[in-house]
C-alpha cells in the first residue's frame, strides 16, 4: 500500500510524466473510439475499394449489361467507377470472356484490345470517384503522425532537462530513509507489530500515508496513517498547518484520530473550531509523543524532527517539514 501511494503521488506531481501518460491514453482512446465505438463506415462509394474477386464479378456484370443494352455512356461510367483497378480487373477476367465481347467492350471504354497483355494508362476518374478523399485521408494521417512525433520529441527533451529535479516526495523519502528507528526493546518495551518513518516536506500537496497492520502470520488487524488536515494561506505550494493521525482497528467501530497542529493554528479559534470535530487537538514540538488507542491496538507517534516554514504568513503557522515515527502494539491485556 505504501509503495502504491508513493508511485501515485510521484506520477501526479511529475508534470512530464503526466504529459506522457496523457499522450499515450489519448492515442489509446482514439483507437478505441475510431476502431471500436465509431468505426469508419462506407456508403454510396465506388467498387474501386472492393476486394479483387468482387471487382471481377462487378466488371462481368458491367460487360453483360453493355452487351444487352449497348449503352456506351453507362458502361464507361461503370468502368471509371473501378478507378485504377479497372485495367487489372479486365486483365484478370479476359481469359473467361468471348474475344468478340471483350473487343466490343474494350473499344467502348477505350481500353487496349486483345493482342497481348493489357497495357495503357488508367482511365480518368469519374466525378464521384473517391480517390481525392483517399488522398486527404493519407495527408491527414501524415499530419497527425508528424504532430505526435514532434510532441514526443518535446516530451523527451523535457524529460532529459528535468531528469535531475528532486521533488518534495523524493526529499521526504530520503529523509525518512536516513532516520534511525527507535530500539524499543532496549528501552524495555516489546517490539512493535509495525514501525514506520514518514516525512512531510513543503510542496507535497498530496501527502497522505497509510499502512496496514498485520500479524506475523498474515492476519489483518487494522490500518493507520497520517495526512494533511488543514492548510493556511493561498497559492502553491499549499502551506500545511495541521496533520491528522488515525488508527483503525478491525475490532473497534470507531477510528481513533488526533490532529497535530502548528502553534499558530492551535491558537487560532477559527482553525480550532474547524478541526475539533476530527479528534483531539495537539500542538506539536520536537520529540513530543502522541498516543492513540482503540479496542485492541495502540499507536505511539513520535515527532522525530520538525521545522516551521517562513515567508509572508504568521510565524510558526505552517510546516516546512516534519518527520514522524509511527509504532503500533497490541493494547495491554489483549
Amino acid at each position: 500500500m505504501e509503495a502504491v501511494t508513493a508511485i501515485i503521488k510521484n506520477l501526479l506531481q511529475n508534470v512530464r510524466t503526466v504529459l506522457i501518460v496523457g499522450v499515450v491514453l489519448g492515442l489509446l482512446l482514439g483507437l478505441i473510439i475510431g476502431w471500436g465505438i465509431w468505426p469508419v463506415t462506407y456508403t454510396d462509394t465506388t467498387p474501386e475499394i472492393l476486394r479483387s474477386d468482387l471487382q471481377d464479378d462487378y466488371l462481368r456484370m458491367v460487360i453483360d449489361s453493355f452487351e444487352r443494352t449497348g449503352d456506351q455512356q453507362t458502361a464507361l461510367k461503370r468502368w471509371n467507377d473501378l478507378g485504377t483497378a479497372a485495367l487489372p480487373t479486365l486483365q484478370r477476367i479476359q481469359p473467361s470472356l468471348d474475344p468478340g465481347v471483350y473487343q466490343r467492350f474494350a473499344t467502348a471504354v477505350q481500353a487496349p484490345v486483345v493482342g497481348g497483355p493489357i497495357q495503357g494508362t488508367p482511365p480518368t476518374a469519374a466525378p464521384g470517384d473517391t480517390s481525392g478523399l483517399s488522398t486527404w485521408v493519407i495527408l491527414g494521417s501524415l499530419l497527425v503522425l508528424v504532430l505526435v512525433g514532434a510532441g514526443t520529441l518535446y516530451l523527451l527533451r523535457l524529460f532529459r532537462k528535468n531528469s535531475g529535479t528532486v521533488t518534495p516526495v523524493m526529499q521526504a523519502a530520503e529523509i525518512s530513509r536516513h532516520v534511525e528507528k527507535t530500539d524499543f526493546q532496549s528501552l524495555g518495551l516489546a517490539q512493535p507489530i509495525t514501525q514506520t518513518m514518514t516525512t512531510y516536506v513543503l510542496g507535497d500537496d498530496l501527502y497522505d500515508e497509510s499502512f496496514s497492520i498485520d500479524t506475523g502470520g498474515g492476519e489483518f488487524l487494522g490500518e493507520y496513517g497520517v495526512g494533511v488536515s488543514e492548510t493556511i494561506g493561498v497559492g502553491d505550494p499549499k502551506k500545511v498547518a495541521a496533520l491528522e493521525i488515525w488508527l483503525f482497528d478491525k475490532n473497534d467501530i470507531k477510528t481513533a484520530t488526533k490532529v497535530l497542529m502548528t502553534e499558530h493554528a492551535y491558537n487560532d479559534p477559527n482553525i480550532r473550531a474547524r478541526l475539533e470535530p476530527k479528534g483531539e487537538l495537539v500542538v506539536v514540538k520536537p520529540q513530543d509523543q502522541v498516543l492513540l488507542e482503540t479496542a485492541t491496538l495502540q499507536l505511539l507517534a513520535t515527532v522525530v524532527d520538525m521545522e516551521y516554514g517562513t515567508g509572508a504568513l504568521p510565524p510558526r503557522s505552517h510546516f516546512e517539514r516534519i518527520t514522524l515515527e509511527l509504532a503500533v502494539w497490541p493494547r495491554s491485556g489483549q
